[in-house]
């Protein structure tokens, strides 16, 4: 999942109207179905970030901070929130350059307007489709793909076919190198190393991971290998059992490739606890899932969604649903628009979108947040609704989990509000909301055939291939100049942290849009996990609809926003400080118990 609304890293310091007109450009250029719009929104978002980064830049009104910081009686009288904001200003003005000259202050602002630009390209390209002639494949298999005039359009990697072939035609095309997408990648990279260095700081990665709750890459690398490590064994012997599957279905090719991967380690799941993944799908409908949401936000937090009515010209598409988020005692918290279907042009990926903060108004009252989730779900048909594979159902999980952190953020400013918090934490809420997603009880409250009312439950958890992408992430951001090249690095890194081999003329990190979002923070996701797990098997494995832990977990994760320090959320949460070996632990466990209180006989 891609968490578009987690711009404080890259956008420092602006006024709160700035930040969130910044937001709404940068929804309407992903989401709106027509060019002119996304044209015009992709100019705006251009227009602000060179603004940001000038105030960035702005000696007056560091000045101004710096006064205000020093002066120990106004400090004294401020808040909490209120002083970590004025330290989290200082901050960003820091890591932005301000100690420069003018001349590199100057330089430190035209850099981060070519990083912006340099980042609208890739995310353009790691997208695009890959076309071939429809000659070159196989005639059997070619219906599994789009096909325009004499070419097939690769769109993906086609991850859950049964067809091997299917798979290695996808991976091939979909991931050849692409010179002008290789080029830019490498001008990324460099741009971020020429920018980190000239305000300060060793590496990118030593500039982005400063607030962050790993604080440095040195302390993300000892994490990642501690963790790879403990993972080893294990993951030799799951590539063992799957390339056992693969002998038997396919006796002539039988050699555990990455394309295998996804699909066999479903096919060992269902045979591991007798279950069929073809037939997951039935189970999810959409209509299912939500009531299935809206009851666990209900027992556990006091929380209903309801369908709201929405004004003529509101909506960007007509398929778009508007939810209002109802407290039983505190009324209404928010709004959620829920684009959750696909169409031409918008991209497959899963989003959540901060379009206005929470914050406490000059007049007392509290300016309540909307955000946008955005899916790729098929539209109903006429013989059945809209039906969600376990994987759906996990990604809608996920982004209601980050909905839910900006609906219930209480925060007294935007800076802060919500999802506005450090990488590695802000994915702990959608995170914990998968650990939910996979448990029998929770399922069995909606997860039922949409036609028979059976019951089905799921879980997935690749840790060595979020190990490899996080290892890869760090080392691109490491030191400059790199090395090898970057396809050099995704082989030797492929090879030692996830244990398949590198396919000859792919490039996987040229479809790595994660980079741009999340560069040097793609380690957040599996750190993000170990605190939910945590918090999961000390607050709701007993009783997931426990309403004192709901309430619990409200008052010290989701409150706060950013506007108190992650790792005192997460000792409020847990009483305890974790370290790195608990943060493995978490993992590893996980996998030790091998989810059996996950898979129960439902009868």
């Amino acid at each position: 999942s891609m968490l578009v609304s987690n711009y404080r890293q890259s956008f420092p310091i602006t006024t709160p109207s700035l930040f969130f007109l910044l937001y709404q450009a940068d929804f309407v250029k992903i989401a709106h179905p027509d060019f002119a719009f996304r044209e015009a929104a992709e100019e705006t978002c251009r227009n602000i970030g060179t603004m940001v980064e000038k105030l960035n830049t702005n000696i007056e009104l560091c000045q101004s901070l710096k006064q205000l910081l020093a002066n120990k009686e106004v400090m004294d009288s401020l808040d909490p929130e209120t002083r970590q904001v004025a330290e989290l200003f200082m901050f960003d003005f820091e890591i932005s350059g301000i100690h420069l000259d003018e001349e590199k202050r100057k330089r430190a602002v035209d850099l981060n307007v070519k990083i912006l630009d340099l980042c609208n390209q890739f995310l353009i390209g790691a997208h695009l489709p890959n076309k071939i002639d429809k000659q070159i494949l196989p005639e059997h298999i070619r219906y599994n793909f789009a096909v325009e005039g004499n070419y097939i359009q690769i769109t993906g990697l086609h991850a859950d076919c049964s067809d091997d072939l299917v798979r290695e035609a996808a991976y091939k095309i979909f991931l050849y190198p692409n010179a002008e997408q290789l080029r830019c990648l490498e001008e990324l990279l460099t741009s971020r190393n020429h920018l980190a260095q000239l305000v300060g700081y060793n590496t990118f990665a030593h500039r982005a991971l400063q607030g962050t709750m790993a604080r440095t890459p040195e302390k993300v690398m000892q994490f990642l290998e501690t963790l790879s490590d403990r993972l080893f064994q294990r993951t030799l012997k799951d590539f063992e059992m799957m390339e056992g599957m693969k002998m038997k279905l396919n006796p002539q090719n039988s050699k555990l490739m990455p394309w295998d991967h996804p699909y066999y380690s479903g096919v060992l799941r269902a045979e591991r606890y007798n279950i069929e993944p073809s037939l997951y799908c039935p189970f999810f409908s959409l209509g299912a899932c939500m009531e299935g949401l809206n009851f666990l936000f209900n027992q556990l937090l006091g929380i209903s969604l309801y369908a709201e009515q929405t004004e003529k010209g509101e909506l960007w598409c007509e398929d778009v649903r508007k939810l209002a988020v109802v407290h039983e005692n505190e009324g209404l918290l928010g709004y959620i628009y829920c684009d959750f279907y696909q169409r031409a042009d918008k991209p497959h990926q899963d989003c959540h979108f901060t379009i206005r903060g929470g914050r406490l108004r000059k007049d007392g009252e509290y300016q309540l947040p909307v955000v946008v989730l955005m899916l790729s779900l098929p539209h109903s048909t006429r013989s059945s609704p809209t039906l969600l594979t376990p994987g759906m159902m996990e990604n809608l999980f996920h982004e209601m989990g980050h909905a839910m952190h900006s609906m219930l953020g209480r925060t007294r400013y935007q800076h802060v509000t919500g999802t506005r918090c450090p990488t590695d934490f802000a994915e702990v809420p959608s995170i914990l909301m998968e650990y939910f997603a996979s448990d029998y009880r929770v399922v069995n409250q909606f997860a039922r055939h949409f036609q028979t009312g059976q019951f089905s439950w799921f879980i997935l958890l690749p840790l060595s291939l979020l190990v490899f992408y996080a290892v890869l992430d760090q080392l691109y951001h490491g030191e400059h100049p790199l090395k090898r090249s970057t396809t050099e690095i995704l082989k030797e890194t492929q090879e030692k942290f996830y244990g398949l081999p590198y396919v000859p003329n792919t490039a996987w990190q040229l479809r790595f849009s994660h980079l741009v979002g999340y560069g040097a923070k793609y380690y957040s996701y599996l750190m993000s996990r170990a605190i939910a797990s945590m918090v999961w098997k000390q607050c709701f494995v007993q009783n997931p609809f426990d309403r004192a832990m709901g309430e619990r977990y409200r008052r010290e994760m989701l409150a706060h926003g950013g506007g108190k320090e992650p790792m005192l959320m997460v000792q409020g949460m847990l009483q305890k400080s974790p370290s790195v070996e608990d943060f493995v632990n978490a993992l590893v466990s996980d996998l030790d118990q091998d989810f059996e209180t996950f898979f129960m006989d439902s009868e």
